[in-house]
């Protein structure tokens, strides 16, 4: 490492008050994926030693745009796509203009006319969370369409298990596609937990870098004690917010969502138990679809030659 260059940190997997509403059944018609406002996670990652700051938010910029302002800021999203089985996968899309939004949005359900655009605009592209359950069932050849046009694999989620995050590493070595972390977070409290490292001086070599697939994952998997304490939080954010709005005057469907809130109360020391089966069952998902896809005779060879050096590492930043 020479010419003044250092070890230059992003959360490369970070949501905000835009991502909308909750996935979880029940939950979306009751909360938000997450509360954090946009600044509020720039302050916290700065203050964890993030040198730069993107938002993922689900399928929008509104938050990323806000930020853009500020030093060490680039525009990112994570786009819900959909393979051509119907199977939905997550992907990042890093420096991006809102024309690039526009045009990946309109693409999400052609996933080559989206690989296509994302080549030629040279964006770097993320599969983001290869082995979860929460994209829901897919089919044998999917993460192979996803593999195949994706610049990165998400190695390294602060909020998927080690075993999960072992997988993705596995997938994205044998397809020969560069690694990279984010903390995945949907609280202040996740925000920087895992991250990807680059090797630059300033925010325009991290991102060629980034283009590169110069990358390490570093930080810490998840667990289930941070699922349990997250979707504690959620929910006490969600109890607050709903509240707040229903002070200010919010309609009647406002207020028929606080009271529902407000009925689940009771329910919260059954908290730990929802967790478990939904951790449970990410690590069933994660280990039946990582054997299916191992399995997969129609698979294909890797198309990209080994990575070499650093990136080829993985080795953790402290």
């Amino acid at each position: 490492m020479g010419d003044g260059q250092r070890m230059m940190r992003c959360d490369l997997h970070v949501h905000s008050r835009h991502s909308g509403a909750a996935t979880l059944p029940v939950l979306r018609h009751l909360a938000s994926e997450c509360y954090s406002e946009p600044r509020a996670v720039y302050e916290a990652a700065r203050g964890r030693g993030m040198d730069l700051v993107t938002l993922t938010d689900h399928d929008t910029i509104v938050g990323a745009l806000e930020l853009e302002a500020l030093p060490g800021t680039f525009v990112s999203e994570e786009v819900t796509c959909f393979a051509p089985s119907g199977g939905e996968l997550h992907l990042g899309v890093f420096d991006i203009r809102e024309r690039d939004h526009l045009a990946l949005q309109a693409r999400k359900r052609d996933l080559e006319a989206l690989f296509a655009y994302t080549a030629e605009r040279r964006i770097p592209v993320c599969l983001n969370h290869p082995f979860s359950a929460l994209t829901g069932r897919r089919a044998d050849g999917d993460l192979d369409v996803a593999l195949g046009g994706a610049t990165l694999v998400e190695t390294l989620n602060g909020m998927m298990s080690a075993g999960s995050n072992q997988r993705a590493h596995a997938a994205a070595r044998q397809a020969h596609v560069a690694r990279c972390g984010g903390s995945d977070a949907h609280t202040l409290a996740n925000v920087a937990r895992a991250f990807t490292c680059v090797h630059a001086r300033d925010r325009a070599e991290f991102l060629e870098g980034l283009r590169a697939g110069l990358t390490i994952p570093a930080g810490r998997s998840g667990s289930y004690a941070r699922l349990t304490a997250a979707v504690a939080r959620l929910a006490v954010d969600a109890c607050l917010d709903q509240a707040r709005r229903a002070a200010r005057g919010g309609d009647g469907a406002e207020r028929a969502r606080l009271a529902a809130l407000a009925a689940l109360v009771p329910f919260t020391p059954l908290l730990p138990l929802f967790t478990a089966f939904t951790y449970a069952e990410e690590q069933v998902f994660a280990w039946r679809h990582f054997r299916r896809h191992r399995q997969d005779p129609a698979r294909p060879a890797g198309r990209r030659p080994p990575m070499i050096g650093a990136a080829a590492a993985g080795t953790p930043v402290p």
